[in-house]
């Protein structure tokens, strides 16, 4: 299954990025995220990977996070996963008119039977959450609460 999900932040593309680079600005607007613990490769880099909990209600989820790429504002493309679920994902930052436009490209393929299921029957349910994390960035973006503690 594959879709792109794109918004607009109203914050400059070195801004942005920025933000996006830091992995301490994580759960400041990633929805449940736990923890993220480097686990090898040089952080940030292509190569590396990245130990990524999270907890969704009752649900813990761990995925293992590989980047792949990585050529920031035109391209952060990594890897993540979990039990049952592979997810591509590409990112790309585009300046307008004083602002940033997020493009994100996913890719998921799925491994066990009850994530194939959930694909078949609720395929949005998937870009929805994607949604959730861009929407949760570009308020942590244009909120400038990212001044407070680095």
């Amino acid at each position: 299954m594959k879709y792109r999900c794109e918004i607009e932040i109203e914050r400059p593309v070195d801004k942005v990025v920025e933000l996006f680079d830091n992995p301490n600005n994580l759960k400041k607007w990633m929805p449940g995220l736990q923890s993220f613990e480097h686990i090898s490769g040089e952080p940030g880099q292509p190569g590396a990977k990245s130990r990524l909990k999270f907890k969704m209600g009752s649900r813990e989820i761990e995925m293992i996070e590989t980047v792949t790429k990585r050529n920031l504002p035109e391209e952060f493309s990594g890897t993540y996963e979990t039990d049952g679920v592979y997810n591509e994902v590409s990112n790309s930052f585009q300046p307008i008119d004083g602002g940033t436009n997020w493009v994100a490209d996913n890719e998921f393929r799925f491994t066990s039977l009850a994530m194939k299921l959930m694909a078949f029957f609720m395929p949005g349910a998937f870009r929805k959450e994607t949604m959730k994390h861009l929407n949760a960035f570009k308020e942590f973006a244009e909120s400038g609460s990212e001044d407070e503690a680095e």
